[in-house]
């Protein structure tokens, strides 16, 4: 046990939300991987948690490149740019991040499209959890960078045809992505899941959450110089 997964709010959100992904499976659905939230440093303080939130990826929430996503009985879309890993080998509990670093066999840009449909605050974290953080797609490319280093990447996104951020700081408001694999797979196993191989971990928005507003129609996310990726949206 861990200060994360012995607080009250967390044991019971990841016991609802992992028997639904059960659920889910049994029920034929196919499992993708793994995701992060709350990660940067001002939501951990919001949320008075001391590592980011996990939550579940199904393969059907899995969309391509230009895809389009209809968002009109969203809440609060948004379009969080993300840094994707695949692991080519287990994260297994006590693992070091060292080690965990050695089990990501690519990198690749990855967009969340969630609906923030709960308002953030510490007392949410039950139920934020047990509704898989807000998670409804993720939207992949083909490009990737094999292995598992960030070294030299650049992220920006794009919105309304004009740059809206850019940063070569990519851990800076999710934290180290192998301390973010220990993490994951120690809660995991705290519940009786494991970090695969085979998984793919987004690891939380490189940029602060951009709520996508009425009058866009697209949103693009640059992992440079591994690709870019977009979605459109209707309502």
């Amino acid at each position: 046990m861990t200060a994360f997964t012995d607080d009250p709010r967390v044991r019971k959100g990841l016991e609802t939300q992992l028997a639904e992904r059960r659920r889910r499976i049994a029920a034929g659905e196919k499992p993708l991987g793994w995701k992060m939230g709350f990660g940067a440093p001002a939501a951990l303080t919001l949320m008075k948690i001391p590592m980011p939130l996990i939550g579940y990826l199904m393969a059907g929430a899995q969309l391509p490149s230009g895809a389009t996503v209809n968002v009109k009985d969203y809440t609060k879309p948004v379009a969080e740019p993300e840094v994707a890993v695949r692991l080519g080998g287990a994260v297994l509990p006590g693992f070091t991040p060292a080690r965990a670093k050695a089990c990501v066999n690519a990198v690749k840009p990855a967009i969340e499209i969630a609906d923030l449909n709960i308002p953030p605050a510490p007392d949410a974290v039950e139920a934020i959890l047990a509704g898989d953080i807000f998670q409804r797609h993720v939207v992949l490319g083909e490009a990737a960078r094999a292995g598992g280093s960030i070294d030299g990447l650049t992220a920006s996104i794009v919105r309304r045809g004009a740059e809206a951020g850019r940063t070569a700081d990519i851990e800076a408001l999710t934290g180290k992505i192998p301390e973010l694999l220990v993490h994951l797979a120690d809660t995991l196993a705290a519940f009786g899941e494991k970090l695969s191989a085979g998984d793919l971990v987004i690891c939380g928005s490189v940029f602060p959450p951009p709520m996508i507003e009425t009058d866009e129609t697209e949103f693009a996310y640059s992992l440079a110089p591994i690709g870019d990726i977009s979605v459109r949206f209707t309502r």
